[in-house]
Protein backbone atom coordinates (compact mmCIF):
# COMPACT_ATOMS: atom_id res chain seq x y z
CA UNK A 1 0.00 0.00 0.00
CA UNK A 2 2.97 2.33 0.43
CA UNK A 3 3.59 2.34 -3.31
CA UNK A 4 0.00 3.39 -4.04
CA UNK A 5 0.21 6.15 -1.46
CA UNK A 6 3.50 7.32 -2.97
CA UNK A 7 1.97 7.37 -6.45
CA UNK A 8 -1.00 9.37 -5.17
CA UNK A 9 1.33 11.83 -3.41
CA UNK A 10 3.59 12.04 -6.43
CA UNK A 11 0.71 12.85 -8.76
CA UNK A 12 -0.21 15.81 -6.56
CA UNK A 13 3.23 17.09 -5.55
CA UNK A 14 5.55 18.23 -8.35
CA UNK A 15 8.59 18.51 -6.06
CA UNK A 16 8.13 14.93 -4.86
CA UNK A 17 7.72 13.80 -8.46
CA UNK A 18 10.95 15.54 -9.46
CA UNK A 19 12.85 14.00 -6.54
CA UNK A 20 11.55 10.51 -7.28
CA UNK A 21 12.37 10.90 -10.97
CA UNK A 22 15.91 11.96 -10.06
CA UNK A 23 16.30 8.87 -7.86
CA UNK A 24 14.90 6.63 -10.59
CA UNK A 25 17.19 8.19 -13.18
CA UNK A 26 20.23 7.79 -10.92
CA UNK A 27 19.39 4.11 -10.35
CA UNK A 28 18.82 3.55 -14.07
CA UNK A 29 22.09 5.28 -14.92
CA UNK A 30 23.93 3.17 -12.37
CA UNK A 31 22.50 -0.04 -13.78
CA UNK A 32 23.27 0.93 -17.37
CA UNK A 33 26.83 1.87 -16.43
CA UNK A 34 27.27 -1.49 -14.70
CA UNK A 35 25.88 -3.29 -17.74
CA UNK A 36 28.21 -1.34 -20.03
CA UNK A 37 31.24 -2.31 -17.94
CA UNK A 38 30.23 -5.97 -17.95
CA UNK A 39 29.63 -5.89 -21.71
CA UNK A 40 33.05 -4.33 -22.30
CA UNK A 41 34.68 -7.08 -20.22
CA UNK A 42 32.85 -9.80 -22.15
CA UNK A 43 33.83 -8.27 -25.49
CA UNK A 44 37.46 -8.01 -24.40
CA UNK A 45 37.40 -11.68 -23.40
CA UNK A 46 35.87 -12.66 -26.74
CA UNK A 47 38.56 -10.73 -28.60
CA UNK A 48 41.25 -12.41 -26.49
CA UNK A 49 39.79 -15.86 -27.18
CA UNK A 50 39.53 -15.07 -30.89
CA UNK A 51 43.23 -14.13 -30.99
CA UNK A 52 44.20 -17.30 -29.15
CA UNK A 53 42.00 -19.43 -31.42
CA UNK A 54 43.60 -17.86 -34.51
CA UNK A 55 47.07 -18.75 -33.19
CA UNK A 56 45.95 -22.34 -32.57
CA UNK A 57 44.45 -22.64 -36.05
CA UNK A 58 47.58 -21.25 -37.74
CA UNK A 59 49.79 -23.61 -35.71
CA UNK A 60 47.60 -26.58 -36.55
CA UNK A 61 47.54 -25.69 -40.26
CA UNK A 62 51.33 -25.38 -40.24
CA UNK A 63 51.68 -28.77 -38.60
CA UNK A 64 49.35 -30.40 -41.12
CA UNK A 65 51.19 -28.82 -44.06
CA UNK A 66 54.58 -29.88 -42.68
CA UNK A 67 53.28 -33.43 -42.14
CA UNK A 68 51.93 -33.68 -45.70
CA UNK A 69 55.20 -32.35 -47.13
CA UNK A 70 57.18 -34.83 -45.04
CA UNK A 71 54.95 -37.64 -46.28
CA UNK A 72 55.42 -36.57 -49.91
CA UNK A 73 59.20 -36.37 -49.48
CA UNK A 74 59.26 -39.79 -47.81
CA UNK A 75 57.23 -41.32 -50.65
CA UNK A 76 59.47 -39.73 -53.30
CA UNK A 77 62.62 -40.97 -51.57
CA UNK A 78 61.29 -44.55 -51.27
CA UNK A 79 60.48 -44.79 -55.00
Amino acid sequence: MIAIATVDQESQDLDLHVQLCAQRYAELDSRLTSLEVKTDLILAEIRQNKTEMTKIMVGTAGTVIASVLALIVTILIKF
